[in-house]
């Protein structure tokens, strides 16, 4: 029996808690749909979801975070590697004391962000495997970037973080072994999706008028004209056949008379369901 694989990094808007009510409109039981895109695949648990349960001919999956693609493409291609450094992470935390964890998870987030700035190939095995570490010992799982496109997250408080799951990380490199992996925008997913495709958008959400404002995936915003130019895509799909789910925050939580969402999409059908958002400390905010 094949290994299930799981998300490698915790993600914020992860699709985890939401896999029941998305599995419902998975079409792979039509026979004439083969091939699976996912054009903002972050944490990746819809993909995982569909890799364990679904047998799916063609991937596509892209993000425009070079850091997430870097580290997909590196277990992809590199996964023996990858575990060698993580490896050495575990070690290393595990066996300090809580002020040096915090001194070796700061060491780590500066090399982490010097390979970012330094933008090669050359090294990107071991800003993958930091990626990950900090992605498990860092605030929550979060990722966020300043301004200048570097991490800033602080560090977590964890007895004994799992940071190297080996039987994972080879399971999800054998299932991508012939994924199409690509640091692009979602338009550029275009000349992969046909009538034979389900694709699932999980864009970065439109953040609630009265909440915290999340969206700091990347350097660039994911605004209201954003969404607007996704729709228009999401549409431009529909017509050429392919099977379409999109899944975003809903405005109404704060404000019943906000349609954006109902107004953008008024020609598909709409579930609303509920969900947790996991980024405050403090589980009921």
């Amino acid at each position: 029996m094949a290994t299930v694989i799981k998300p490698f990094l915790k993600w914020a808007g992860g699709k985890s808690q939401l896999l029941s009510e998305i599995d419902a409109y998975i079409p792979f039981n039509d026979k004439k749909i083969a091939k699976y895109a996912e054009p903002f695949i972050g944490g990746g648990a819809v993909l995982f979801h569909i890799l364990n349960n679904y047998s799916v001919k063609e991937v596509y999956i892209s993000d425009i975070n070079p850091d997430l693609i870097d580290t997909y493409i590196t277990i992809r291609d590199n996964v023996l590697l990858l575990i060698n450094f993580l490896r050495e992470y575990e070690d290393k935390y595990s066996n300090l004391d809580e002020i040096n964890r915090k001194k070796y998870y700061s060491e780590q987030r500066t090399r982490f962000n010097e390979l970012k700035q330094q933008k090669s190939q050359k090294n990107i095995i071991e800003k993958s495997a930091l990626m990950i570490f900090l992605n498990r010992t860092c605030f929550n799982g979060l990722y966020r970037v300043n301004a200048k496109g570097l991490f800033n997250v602080p560090a977590g408080n964890y007895k004994n973080p799992t940071i190297c799951d080996t039987d994972n990380l080879l399971a999800i490199s054998g299932r991508l072994s012939n994924a199409i992996i690509k640091c692009a925008p979602y338009f550029k997913s275009e000349e992969f999706i046909d009538e034979n495709t389900f694709v699932y958008f999980d864009p970065p959400y439109r953040p609630l008028p009265e909440a915290d404002s999340f969206t700091a995936y990347s350097e660039d915003g994911f605004g209201d004209k954003e969404q607007q130019d996704l729709a228009s895509f999401y549409d431009k799909m529909c017509k050429k056949g392919a099977i379409c789910l999109l899944s975003n925050s809903d405005p109404k939580n704060t404000n019943p008379n906000d349609n954006f969402f109902d107004d953008l999409y008024s020609d598909y059908a709409i579930n609303r369901v509920l969900a947790n958002r996991m980024i405050n400390s403090n589980a009921s905010n």
